[in-house]
């Protein structure tokens, strides 16, 4: 068994040895906030809670499975079943085996920042607009405003009047390309970064049995 009280101080312990429920821990850098976590999580499976019930979430993945060595290290074992990764990363995983409910195949491909601008530029062209008629935002803009629409969770029009307000004139002809752009991704079966989150929230808002089990 590890000896908490000689590993933490006693801000650590507290969160560490905390009860069930959520828990918000506000520190500085170098205040060791990872350590806290990677000992909260070696402490919960000491105490029988098996891995595959633990999650650890961090913006990039080299951080997360460094967080998982540390607590086998910590632990002296093999931690197997320990679910680790970005939000995005949890969000594949997870769709892997939902894509059918959201209207993908399983083997459905990750649009990369340039595939997704490459695929707005293609749109562009089949939509056959008279982009050089006016100045009209270029795919990578039409990427970052059709993207910020999405995660604000506001109207294309209203992200536009707040971050993009050049482009205001612009709006129904944004929104026919935001549309068509989806519609070609579910064509081609293709999602980008954004989808990954978006897609898995949307089901697990709309399926109560999904959320449950996820």
């Amino acid at each position: 068994m590890i000896d908490y009280t000689k590993e933490l101080n006693d801000e650590q312990r507290a969160v560490v040895a905390g009860g069930d429920g959520p828990c918000l821990v506000l520190a500085g850098a170098g205040s060791g906030k990872t350590r806290t976590i990677v000992y909260r999580v070696a402490y919960l499976i000491e105490r029988g809670v098996s891995p595959k019930n633990i999650l650890l979430l961090t913006f990039t993945n080299k951080a997360a499975q460094e967080m998982m060595r540390r607590v086998e290290t910590l632990l002296g074992s093999s931690v197997k079943g320990l679910w680790g990764g970005t939000f995005h990363s949890l969000a594949h995983r997870i769709l892997r085996r939902l894509a059918a409910a959201a209207g993908y195949g399983e083997n459905f491909t990750i649009l990369d920042q340039d595939d997704s601008r490459d695929l707005i530029k293609a749109c562009l062209k089949d939509l056959d607009l008279d982009i050089k008629a006016r100045r009209f935002p270029s795919p990578a803009v039409l990427q970052a405003i059709i993207s910020f629409s999405r995660n604000a969770a506001w109207p294309l029009p209203e992200a536009i009047s707040v971050k993009h307000q050049t482009f205001c004139s612009l709006e129904k002809e944004i929104e026919k390309i935001a549309a068509f752009y989806s519609e070609k991704k579910l064509a081609i079966n293709a999602m980008d970064f954004d989808d990954l989150l978006i897609v898995l929230l949307e089901l697990l808002q709309k399926n109560q049995a999904m959320a449950r089990r996820w």
